[in-house]
């Protein structure tokens, strides 16, 4: 530690993504969504131990870090200067509503109270059947006709003028810090959008103890990058925080979406080189659905923008995510043959060792990454058979016992290994057939979108050659 000292002069920090493994304190970094190889210099050991240790960085840093950060594989730590060069102040809010019922109401009221400390907020009525309550100096822009969230929010970002816009549904909760928080990560030029976490609001009742646990609008307890085809490929519009100028330069939501509009204003802030962060460290609180209908409605609605998002963003809306070892993998224990299987994955694990020998420090690391790999792309198979491929699926158990065991089990395991993991307050029966219902009818969603927009793309299989980057 003291022999680092004399390199450090600057005050920039960063801390190591969960996946970072830097094996025997040596010159190879494996870390990332997706998992990437760096091969570091003696200058670069020095960033990586400073990054373990929490410790600012040495001159020169950036080129490595900038790697880093765009690999998923490092998160920068705001300093106390960061936190002082942005102020709500400079932060407008745009909530797009819909309003429905007299609670619906009460919720944008307190909504709009809480988002008071803002510049401005501004609100959409988007032809709204149940009358906005008294906003006060609230700028309501009303639609003649109901047109998306799409359109309202573009409608309200047209009007912004700060240098920041905060987007809201109207049933979220905020509190002060949850926009202060994510702020000091616009000192990064690059960054364009950054979430807080949403999770569910409490209750008492089975969907809102699911809810806690499995909501389509948490993305989890650890902060990652933004990007398709990583860990978190997209963050809801419930609630972001965007540098106006990044959301202006896409021309805002595309308003031919009426879901799926966020997951591809995200992607789309990615192909045009702005950064996009989730930052769980800040959170918010949404209402859970009241009733099973709405619960599968929303699924429903969710499973049906995969297709017309699959036609936007080409072979980023796979169901599972392969390379050739662990495709030919599963094919074969599939289709009855579980030695020929298990030889493929060997292979598969000495073909991956072979790879990185020229990193003898790595030692088994990579055989036991190429099978734990095999083993977590077995558990993507059956969550896809069970959420998205089970029309298939179900029809295939009709003819045959065997493809019938394999579909009960991939039914029945994932939701089971997620009930063991999270450990809800709620039965293992009660949260297994709430997350069969969860994924039947995204997958009837999925379904519906296909032959809507008669594209079959987000029923197929993403195969890639590799499933390690190096750098």
């Amino acid at each position: 530690m003291f022999q680092l000292a004399r390199f450090m002069n600057s005050d920039r920090r960063f801390i190591a993504d969960t996946s970072w493994r830097r094996p025997e304190n040596g010159t190879v970094v494996l870390a990332g969504s997706p998992l990437t190889l760096f091969s570091l210099s003696q200058a670069g050991k020095i960033v990586a131990e400073c990054i373990e240790h929490g410790l600012p960085l040495p001159s020169g840093h950036d080129s490595l870090t900038n790697r880093l950060i765009d690999a998923g594989a490092i998160h920068p730590v705001p300093s106390a200067a960061d936190r002082e060069v942005h102020g709500v102040q400079h932060v407008t809010a745009v909530i797009p509503a819909y309003i429905r019922t007299a609670h619906e109401s009460q919720a944008l009221r307190s909504l709009v109270v809480q988002c008071q400390p803002f510049h401005s907020v501004i609100v959409i009525d988007d032809d709204s059947p149940h009358a906005l309550p008294e906003l006060g100096s609230t700028l309501v822009i009303r639609n003649d006709v109901n047109q998306g969230p799409a359109a309202a929010r573009n409608a309200g970002l047209a009007r912004v003028t700060t240098e920041f816009v905060a987007f809201f549904d109207l049933d979220v909760s905020i509190s002060r810090s949850t926009i202060v928080d994510l702020l000091p990560y616009f000192t990064d030029e690059k960054v364009g959008l950054v979430a807080p976490r949403v999770k569910s609001r409490a209750a008492s009742d089975a969907l809102s103890e699911y809810e806690l646990v499995a909501s389509v609008l948490d993305m989890g307890p650890d902060e990652a990058r933004v990007a398709p085809g990583t860990r978190v490929s997209y963050v809801p519009s419930a609630a972001w925080l965007c540098r106006t100028s990044a959301l202006q330069s896409i021309d805002g939501f595309d308003e031919s979406l009426r879901t799926g509009e966020d997951v591809d204003a995200v992607w789309r802030l990615h192909a045009a080189g702005w950064r996009a962060r989730y930052q769980p460290q800040s959170v918010c609180t949404h209402s859970p659905r009241q009733n099973v209908q709405q619960f599968v409605q929303q699924r429903i609605s969710y499973g049906a923008s995969a297709a017309p998002l699959a036609i936007r963003h080409s072979k980023k809306l796979g169901p599972v995510r392969l390379n050739w070892w662990q495709a030919s993998t599963w094919s074969f224990a599939l289709f009855g043959m579980p030695f020929v299987a298990l030889c493929v994955a060997i292979a598969a694990a000495v073909s991956t060792r072979r790879k990185l020998r020229a990193f003898p420090q790595l030692g088994n690391l990579g055989t036991q990454l190429s099978f734990a790999a095999t083993a977590k792309s077995g558990l993507s198979i059956a969550r896809a058979l069970s959420r998205v491929w089970w029309p298939i699926g179900l029809i295939a158990a009709v003819f045959s016992q065997r493809l019938r065991i394999i579909f009960i089990a991939a039914a029945l395991g994932p939701a089971l290994y997620e009930w063991w993991k999270q450990r809800p307050h709620l039965d293992v029966v009660r949260f297994t057939l709430l997350k069969m219902l969860d994924n039947a009818a995204y997958g009837a969603g999925v379904w519906k979108g296909v032959v809507a927009t008669r594209s079959p793309a987000p029923l197929i299989p993403t195969v890639q050659k590799s499933a390690t980057n190096e750098q």
